[in-house]
């Protein structure tokens, strides 16, 4: 995914990073090219792994999963085969939003949500019984969102 990216693609991408329902007219008129060429360009991106999805991103206090926790994890020193088990773990749990491999005082950071704290330690407790090789985890809940978002600036 070494693609260069030009002036072109960038100013696509912080379009359709803001709202990836924009017709191809509206974001040529944006950019200065053609809807068709517009459209090249999108299924491009998306063929080549620039775009990897286009999705709704829902206020989790109008769901069920009203709460977020940030779980800090350690796993058993140098343990690459355990890494890679959680992963496959993880990516099957709906509530692990996001999974991060870090530096510093834990291993891995993970983004849950749950409907209560009885939950997320139900969630935890699984985790902790299908993951041995995760040796400590530590519990952040969040009280209130400041920021979040997954837009990514694409400037030269």
């Amino acid at each position: 995914m070494a693609e260069a990216l030009d002036t072109f693609d960038r100013a696509i991408l912080d379009l359709v990073q803001k709202d990836c329902q924009l017709k191809a007219e509206t974001i040529a008129d944006e950019v200065g090219l053609s809807a068709s060429a517009v459209q090249r360009r999108l299924k491009r991106l998306r063929d080549n792994g620039v775009i990897q999805a286009e999705v709704a991103v829902i206020n989790r206090k109008a769901t069920s999963f009203p709460m977020t926790f940030i779980a800090g994890m350690e796993i058993e020193r140098d343990n690459y085969d355990a890494l890679a088990r959680f992963r496959q773990w993880a990516e099957k749990q709906p509530n692990v939003q996001q999974v991060y491999y870090v530096t510093g005082q834990v291993d891995l950071i993970a983004i849950i949500t749950a409907r209560d704290v009885e939950h997320y330690d139900d969630i935890s407790a699984q985790l902790m019984a299908d993951n041995p090789q995760i040796k400590r985890m530590t519990t952040n809940v969040v009280l209130r969102d400041v920021k979040t978002g997954l837009f990514i600036p694409v400037e030269e």
